[in-house]
């Protein structure tokens, strides 16, 4: 019966025709034109890949990436302001649920005490006995039973029933506040992904350049300079200018021009913040990010402004580039992503990014968006 059987076709003969001489030929010639392409790029691998990008074109995307890590940056310390305050408001829930359940307690020995006395008198008012039932909203839904109660009975059971119902909506606030702190988490650990994410991917980009194509690089200086920069930059750093003027000097020069000895207090902060490293999310003392430079500095001053570039903008009435003066708050870029102190001479303190220390800057580096002074 083998005899009879139909022979096994190749799998790709329904697609050249079946097994004819013409197809054979095909299949044939196709193998050999793969083949060909697949030497020819074995042969010549670079031909096929992407050109090295240039340092110019390094130094633009990296500062492209370190923007776009500002700004979910700044949403990471939104998100972070209101978990902070979620856990804040659900540990003081907590903490009135368990005053509020004992007081719920303390009422309902005292109605246990009333059902005693009544029972040895003669049985339990159907108040009490309603009450003490497994469910004590039946109770509450029915006020009539409370004219069947003498008056000192009335009174501790309304006291029961009062605290009951605080006791519920305490638990039922705590619970909505678990549910906004789960979703306020889950946007930080969104958050914190992409930023991550994004500073690789600049990190990767700076690698490819040698440590001349960085060095030159951070000469050039700028906002969004790589990591590797030259003595006299960390110099700079510290506060001492090109001029040579020691940066205690000129820290000194800069409070005496703030408007207001608030406004001096912040200058003189920012200034004793020189040097320490850029850690986003971070608020002090160790390292900062760029609001939460700001919002150390101006603590210092006495003005508590809130965490992020986007909330801080409207802490107080803005000012205009003409009108700047130390310890003005100065924005950049459209989205309003980075915020830097102002110090006079057309110079900012600012924290700038991963692997550039907080550091003097013209406010010239990055596109001007506004300026505020906090009130």
């Amino acid at each position: 019966m083998a005899s009879h059987r139909k022979p096994r076709q190749h799998p790709l003969a329904s697609l050249t025709g079946g097994g004819s001489r013409r197809a054979r030929t095909a299949r044939t010639a196709a193998t050999l034109a793969l083949a060909g392409a697949a030497t020819a790029t074995g042969l010549d691998g670079t031909a096929q890949a992407a050109p090295r990008p240039t340092p110019a074109q390094v130094k633009d995307r990296v500062d492209a990436l370190y923007q776009e890590a500002e700004v979910a940056t700044q949403h990471y310390n939104g998100a972070k302001e209101s978990a902070d305050t979620a856990r804040e408001e659900l540990s003081r829930l907590q903490d009135e649920a368990a005053r509020r359940t004992r007081r719920l307690n303390a009422a309902r020995a005292e109605l246990g005490t009333l059902a005693t006395s009544q029972y040895r008198s003669g049985g339990i008012d159907p108040t009490v006995r309603l009450l003490l039932s497994a469910d004590p909203q039946r109770y509450l839904d029915g006020a009539a039973v409370l004219e069947r109660t003498g008056s000192h009975q009335a009174t501790a059971v309304a006291g029961y029933a009062r605290r009951l119902g605080s006791v519920r909506q305490i638990r039922q606030r705590a619970e909505d506040t678990v549910e906004r702190l789960a979703d306020t988490e889950a946007r930080l650990k969104k958050h914190r992904v992409t930023i991550v994410h994004k500073l690789d991917a600049a990190e990767q980009l700076l690698s490819r350049l040698t440590a001349e194509q960085r060095q030159r690089m951070a000469s050039r200086g700028g906002a969004r300079n790589g990591p590797d920069r030259s003595r006299t930059d960390r110099g700079t750093d510290r506060g001492d200018g090109p001029s040579g003027v020691p940066g205690g000097a000129r820290a000194a020069a800069a409070a005496a021009q703030a408007p207001s000895p608030r406004a001096a207090r912040a200058v003189s902060f920012a200034y004793g913040a020189l040097g320490k490293p850029y850690v986003w999310g971070a608020t002090g003392p160790s390292g900062y990010d760029c609001s939460g430079l700001t919002q150390a500095a101006w603590k210092a001053g006495g003005v508590a402004l809130p965490r992020t570039t986007y909330t801080q903008i409207s802490s107080g009435p803005r000012i205009s580039r003409s009108q700047l003066a130390p310890g003005d708050l100065v924005f950049f870029y459209s989205g309003i992503s980075h915020v830097g102190l102002y110090v006079g001479n057309g110079q900012m303190i600012h924290a700038p990014h991963p692997g550039a220390p907080v550091r003097l800057a013209p406010i010239d580096q990055m596109p001007f968006a506004a300026a505020t002074r906090p009130a």
